[in-house]
């Protein structure tokens, strides 16, 4: 089959706060060596599907390095591969204005390609999926359009587009975000679309400007066109909020995680630093934890992700935390319930977040509420400082913008600047 896939990668992420500071959120890293779109791209190959276009926006410049020409992805060729789509000037062209907005905005690129089946994906979720199935599916049903979808608890249906189907699995009411919500059919953002019937409805629905896929175009389509639902049951997660992106990185560290990063069937492919193997001290501790190339562990680790280049000094313990590429964690200091960021330096002595609730975060509370502590890329935190709960260190902040050593809880930090 002719497929295209398009991945919508250009969104801010603005709910996992400063982690998508500097960066586009299908950027930000997980799991220790890998970064969201990772998920995506590697689903793509694993499904056979090799022409790709990744639309970006927001702060394109990680995103764009981290993919390249797509060779760890096998997507490097003559033909097809992977192509970086970015908003332009001129005819149809401008910022994305939603995200069937994004797709209209490169119709032309559709055209070209000329694929009999359009895959538009998000770069943003953690999940393992064959699109060739859902492609096989779609085809099966004579579909103008196919919805991925997964049941969710029904206490969480609230935060997603909640579809109702018929007996034969075809779409007869969309609801993105209810308030009451009918049933706890979610869809994943994930849409199968014949490429007739999505040039059509972009023409028809997208030359005004802002439009988005669940808002305006799908409860259209579910009038007058074919719309089914496929289930799926596999590993799917959506980790849109700190508290998503914390859990789903530690559920990797327990004995059988859902989501198997060890299936030789079916690989997960990245750009990978070129860094030594681990190395573990005489005085290493290590339980329930991912340790990623180059990292260098002469203290203790338990129930945590490491990602390369991550050194942690004597006696220091990090516990129940993400600490992100080339963060340095000095003598005797303490990590709990946080998420360090890329090349941050943790003087000795220092304790950071706490392991039970603690007050919210003052600026940010239905972002931070659970005891959870964030510190932004390239921070340096000074010697015997003492990091509360529900903190928030934006990128950039050094030794001279910390005013005192005791962050209380819920504490936001700046730079002086």
């Amino acid at each position: 089959m002719n497929i295209l896939a398009l991945i919508l990668a250009g969104g801010r992420g603005s709910r996992l706060d400063i982690l998508s500071e500097d960066r586009a959120k299908p950027s930000v890293p997980f799991g220790g060596k890998y970064r969201l779109i990772d998920f995506t791209l590697s689903n793509c190959v694993n499904s056979g599907i090799y022409t790709i276009g990744v639309l970006t926006q927001y702060l394109p410049r990680s995103l764009n390095k981290h993919i390249g020409i797509g060779r760890p992805w096998d997507l490097d060729r003559q033909f097809g591969g992977v192509t970086i789509l970015q908003p332009y000037t001129g005819r149809k062209g401008g910022w994305y204005q939603g995200t069937a907005h994004a797709v209209y905005c490169n119709i032309n690129y559709i055209k070209e390609m000329d694929p009999e089946y359009v895959v538009i994906l998000s770069g943003d979720h953690v999940y393992k999926m064959n699109y060739a199935e859902m492609v096989s599916y779609h085809k099966k049903k004579g579909a103008d359009l196919t919805i991925s979808v997964k049941r969710v608890p029904m206490k969480a249906a609230h935060q997603f587009g909640i579809l109702d189907v018929n007996d034969d699995m075809q779409i007869i009411n969309f609801e993105e975000k209810p308030e009451e919500p009918t049933s706890n059919l979610a869809s994943m953002g994930i849409y199968v679309f014949s490429k007739e019937a999505l040039v059509n409805k972009l023409e028809e629905f997208c030359n005004q400007g802002d439009s988005d896929f669940g808002h305006h175009i799908i409860p259209r389509m579910i009038e007058d066109t074919n719309v089914f639902a496929y289930e799926h049951e596999g590993y799917w997660r959506d980790v849109g909020t700190l508290e998503s992106f914390w859990e789903a990185n530690l559920s990797l560290t327990g004995p059988m995680p859902e989501m198997d990063l060890y299936d030789e069937n079916w690989q997960w492919h990245t750009r990978s630093e070129r860094k030594p193997p681990v190395k573990l001290g005489p005085q290493a501790e290590v339980s329930e934890s991912l340790l990623s190339n180059g990292a260098v562990i002469n203290g203790k680790v338990t129930n945590s992700i490491i990602s390369p280049g991550v050194f942690i000094e004597e006696d220091a313990h990090v516990k129940d935390s993400v600490i992100f590429n080339n963060t340095t964690i000095k003598k005797h200091s303490a990590i709990c319930k946080s998420i360090i960021d890329k090349e941050v330096i943790i003087g000795k002595n220092t304790k950071i977040g706490s392991c039970s609730i603690q007050d919210v975060n003052f600026e940010q509370p239905e972002l931070l509420h659970s005891g959870l502590s964030l510190v932004g890329k390239g921070v340096q935190i000074p010697n015997g400082t003492l990091v509360g709960g529900n903190c928030r260190i934006f990128p950039g902040v050094k030794e001279k913008d910390f005013s005192n050593k005791n962050i209380k809880n819920g504490s936001t930090i700046r730079t002086r600047d």
